[in-house]
């Protein structure tokens, strides 16, 4: 196994994924609250495992060639953005006992938790469009072993970085949790949501006008 090539992997990897988008807002949430947060971490990591191995290993090639799919992809991510942006924005202005007390009541169960954090994934465009394409492109330039080791190095980014969001997160909880901070995090969520989408859109528009 190549040191090297793997420590590659490993930052561009960590490149790709710390930046906050809609997984990183869910799993900091879950922290946040401590509701299955370990769960929500390992579900991410192993969706990117998966998503990564394909882009590298052949899928990135496919899908950068397919227009109509990349198209629908970025179609469908402006409008899961866009919703997740004014969800945030909604529980950003919301009466925090309120707020409190819809918390107790949708409190999550295991199986709940797996199903959102498969959603904030699959129908995240960045997964496809950064994980898939760009990391596939740039790890499909490897041969044999070296491939393997890039391959890696960008699973193992993904691990690090959202156990390290999580457990972060469920440490900070108490701090994190208070109305104004809790306030600030939905505000920065849904600015960077709603900036995401706005980009999506215009790259797309740009592409027939």
């Amino acid at each position: 196994m190549n040191f090297w090539v793997l420590l590659q992997g490993f930052g561009l990897g960590a490149t790709m994924i710390i930046p906050i988008g809609a997984q990183n807002a869910y799993v900091l949430n879950q922290g946040i609250k401590r509701q299955h947060h370990l769960t929500t971490a390992i579900t991410c990591s192993i969706l990117d495992t998966i998503f990564i191995s394909l882009g590298i290993f052949g899928g990135g090639a496919l899908l950068s060639q397919n227009e109509l799919l990349l198209n629908l992809v970025t179609l469908g991510g402006i409008a899961f953005l866009s919703i997740y942006g004014a969800l945030a924005l909604k529980s950003a202005f919301r009466d925090p006992a309120k707020q409190e007390q819809a918390q107790h009541v949708l409190a999550r169960g295991r199986r709940t938790v797996i199903l959102g954090a498969m959603a904030v994934t699959i129908l995240n465009p960045h997964l496809y469009l950064d994980t898939v394409v760009i990391l596939g492109s740039i790890g499909g330039q490897f041969e044999g072993q070296d491939r393997i080791s890039f391959a890696i190095g960008t699973i193992m980014a993904s691990f690090a970085w959202f156990y390290t969001l999580s457990i972060g997160a469920a440490k900070l909880g108490p701090t994190l949790s208070k109305p104004k901070v809790k306030k600030g995090i939905d505000i920065l969520v849904a600015t960077m949501m709603f900036t995401i989408a706005t980009v999506l859109a215009n790259e797309l528009i740009s592409k027939y006008y």
